[in-house]
């Protein structure tokens, strides 16, 4: 299964309902949402500064990624999102090789 990188900031309003009521997001709605998907949550963690939350997850497929982006976008508690597909060693050596065999045809404006 594909790997994504998920970051999310929330909105103030989102932060103040935290505020009132803390819980885990991770687990009230990371993983469920994940799992309803298809997907699995590999790690995460909340952070501070640009990014409220980051979240690492399998999901089948670049579709589903983009529903769970939708979905969360849509839910009005975050002012930013952004999935990053990750590649694994062997698909980012594979891209390395492939590179190599099309660079001689790529000529960069001077």
């Amino acid at each position: 299964m594909p790997t994504y990188l998920f970051e999310l900031s929330y909105t103030p309003e989102s932060i103040a309902a935290q505020i009132k009521k803390p819980q885990d997001r991770l687990k009230t709605a990371a993983i469920p949402a994940l799992e309803a998907a298809g997907g699995t949550l590999l790690g995460g963690g909340f952070s501070f500064g640009d990014q409220d939350v980051v979240i690492l997850y399998d999901a089948p497929n670049d579709q589903t990624a983009a529903a769970i982006a939708q979905v969360v976008s849509a839910g009005g508690s975050v002012k930013s999102v952004k999935t990053t597909k990750l590649l694994s060693g062997s698909q980012w050596t594979s891209a390395l090789r492939k590179a190599g065999k099309i660079a001689s045809a790529y000529k960069p404006a001077k």
